[in-house]
């Protein structure tokens, strides 16, 4: 499953009464809530309310994932131009709304497809274990979130709609109390001996401890130990990898064990994994910073 040009920023808040409170107030979990909507300008990040918001993010992510990234959709997808699965009637969808551009599928400039294990449940398996064997993920003690289907809109890649992407998945990480979240991401390409360099800095420098490790699916697994690891170079490789696992690494994110490529998305996918405390806490002392710096101002 492919994830599309998203970056690990920092936080921002647009109103001064926001910026002065507490963390769990300022990321939606005082007053507001999630599907209230956090705001950046004319930038809005929220859960989506209807069905037909979700057929505007399915409508986005089609835009992404078959036109841009030549992905290879059924014909019915091709038909409805919208990305669809199973999942979505179960999924929570956030979304990223540019109010400037009206009311209609086209203000939805965001959104990431947010999976806990009551909708799994539903399902009958989270999306992943297509790729992976996530039995130890699955199992984790406390709620558990798979996280997939990102992307942005080519014109939105910018510092703001990633802040407010970041900032609804750390409101959503409070709200439902999320120990561990975890999901496919991609990096361009279906070769795995031309992402040799990348595939094996991942595999030396943040392989997942062995409770948290899922495994690539014996039938699809890839090795990812490539080259030694005397031989790579860490700058070219985290230059190579995706801004979207670059911000989850930076998050103290690990990787499972094995990649799998993902013909139809034309990608070769990893598993990520990343303890909820970590974006929490990373997120909770750039607040309390804030207020500190705001009241000594």
């Amino acid at each position: 499953m492919a994830d599309a040009s998203l970056d690990q920023p920092g936080m921002t808040r647009t109103s001064p009464e926001r910026r002065e409170a507490s963390a769990p107030d300022a990321l939606g979990i005082g007053g507001e809530k999630l599907t209230d909507g956090i705001r950046l300008g004319t930038l809005e990040v929220r859960l989506a309310r209807s069905a037909a918001e979700i057929d505007w993010a399915q409508a986005l992510r089609y835009r992404v994932f078959y036109e841009e990234m030549a992905a290879v959709p059924s014909p019915e997808m091709q038909a409805q131009g919208r990305d669809f699965d199973d999942y979505d009637g179960v999924a929570d969808h956030l979304l990223v709304i540019d109010h400037a551009r009206g009311n209609g599928p086209d203000m939805v400039v965001g959104t990431y497809r947010l999976i806990r294990r009551p909708a799994a449940e539903k399902v009958g398996r989270f999306y992943s274990s297509d790729e992976y064997d996530i039995s130890r993920l699955a199992s984790y003690p406390g709620e558990v979130l798979e996280l997939g289907r990102s992307c942005v809109d080519a014109g939105y890649r910018s510092r703001g709609s990633m802040q407010l992407l970041w900032q609804g998945i750390a409101a959503y990480v409070f709200q439902h109390d999320i120990a561990l979240m975890f999901g496919c991401a991609s990096l361009p390409g279906t070769d795995p001996d031309a992402l040799a360099e990348p595939l094996s800095y991942l595999y030396h420098h943040h392989l997942a401890p062995p409770d948290l490790r899922a495994t690539a699916l014996p039938e699809r697994f890839v090795s990812l130990d490539r080259m030694p690891k005397d031989r790579i170079d860490p700058r070219r490789a985290l230059n190579i990898l995706p801004p979207l696992i670059k911000g989850y690494l930076r998050l103290g994110g690990f990787i499972g064990d094995g990649a799998v490529i993902d013909h139809q998305f034309n990608t070769t996918d990893v598993c990520i994994v990343v303890k909820s405390d970590l974006i929490t806490d990373k997120y909770a002392k750039h607040y309390e910073r804030r207020s500190r710096d705001s009241q000594a101002g």
